[in-house]
């Protein structure tokens, strides 16, 4: 069954706008996929082939001269040699939408795009499935629980992976792979080891020092790794806001895993008993819920700023959005029972806060959608 992606309307409607598009996101989110559904009338050209690799990095300007127009060139990160002479191309033609680039290592990719297609490219990020396109579907699980086991990378969907087999894979060929590639770790136990610990923090405070100690690696290396680890679209960061409310604040940020299938499958959780009793059930429930709204946010071109709030007291809003001078801010529980505690920080952090509050949400565990007076309630699924 083929979905239809959220981000595909954006795509299409500034597709005539840059001589440039470029898409990025994990390996096997679905960019080739799209772009061939989108763009059905363009030459595709992967580079990790390896005959179109030595073409482009031994003669860029020839391979060039070959593929000139209406070209999807995937993986380009690996060719940096193409991206100069991209540029001396669209200035000379004037043609929009001459090229699309996709690749899934965003460090390199961005690397070369910053420095040599500024002002010439529109960036879009395709992320695993989104609840809206799971629900399109027919896919959504019925429970939170059974969505953080199984994640939303597109395969285990529409080939019927089991995901156990999909992450495990996964871990191996593809991220190991991109580390790999960066970093030239030898000691890729070692990497796995990280990870792991990365995933028992997710939810959490950065705290790096802590995490590099017991990972057995200097505070640097552990800095290293965990930016590939974002620019892998694995994990992400979110920062906290700054504004001081005449309150102590936090200044560290949280961590983060784009998909919450690869997060249980590195905690060992293999089925929804287990994740209903594990003491990261709270922290997991918020990851999804938080990797749900970056998805919102990338797919629908939304262009909204996020950030978390927390003061000395372990007073915290889980997620804020800045609507121009106001807030939204979200309390997210895992809870299924609805209670009046649940709606103290939100109502803490609007008798405190220097703008005025928008709109106050709970997303938790359960179905139903309520009004209150307090907040508005909003089943995971509503998010």
């Amino acid at each position: 069954m083929t979905v239809e992606r959220s981000i595909k309307f954006k795509i299409e409607k500034f597709k005539n706008k840059y001589p440039i598009l470029a898409i990025t996101g994990p390996r096997q989110s679905g960019k080739t996929t799209l772009l061939k559904e989108l763009f059905p009338q363009y030459t595709y050209i992967s580079l990790e082939n390896p005959d179109n690799f030595d073409f482009a990095s031994s003669d860029p300007r020839a391979f060039l001269e070959m593929y000139n127009d209406q070209v999807i060139l995937d993986e380009v990160q690996k060719t940096p040699e193409l991206f100069s002479y991209l540029q001396s191309i669209v200035d000379e033609s004037g043609k929009m939408g001459q090229y699309i680039l996709s690749g899934s290592q965003n460090f390199l990719l961005m690397k070369s795009i910053t420095q040599s297609l500024a002002g010439r490219v529109i960036l879009f990020k395709l992320l695993p499935f989104d609840f809206s396109e799971l629900q399109s579907a027919g896919w959504l699980p019925e429970t939170y629980e059974d969505l953080c086991l199984k994640g939303s990378y597109p395969s285990i969907y529409d080939r019927n992976i089991p995901n156990d087999v999909f992450y495990n894979n996964y871990i191996q060929t593809y991220v190991e792979r991109d580390v790999s590639e960066i970093l030239n770790i030898h000691d890729l136990a070692q990497f796995r080891k990280f990870l792991m610990l990365c995933a028992t923090r997710a939810g959490q405070l950065l705290n790096l020092s802590v995490l590099a100690k017991k990972a057995g690696i200097t505070q640097p290396t552990a800095k290293s790794w965990l930016s590939v680890l974002e620019s892998s679209y694995i994990t992400f960061l979110l920062q906290p806001y700054y504004e001081n409310f005449s309150k102590r604040i936090v200044k560290t940020p949280k961590l983060y895993f784009y998909d919450t299938g690869l997060l249980t499958h590195l905690l060992k959780i293999k089925n929804s008993d287990q994740l209903a009793k594990h003491q990261l059930k709270g922290a997991l429930f918020e990851n999804l819920i938080i990797s749900e709204k970056f998805k919102q946010n990338h797919h629908h071109y939304l262009m909204e700023d996020y950030w978390f709030w927390r003061d000395s007291n372990h007073k915290e809003i889980d997620l804020i959005v800045e609507q121009a001078d106001k807030f939204d801010i979200y309390e997210i529980k895992s809870t299924t029972t609805i209670t009046q505690k649940l709606f103290e920080n939100l109502n803490y952090f609007s008798a405190v806060a220097s703008r005025t509050v928008k709109n106050k949400f709970l997303i938790y565990g359960g179905h139903q959608n309520q009004k209150r007076s307090s907040a508005e309630v909003l089943s995971w699924k509503d998010c």
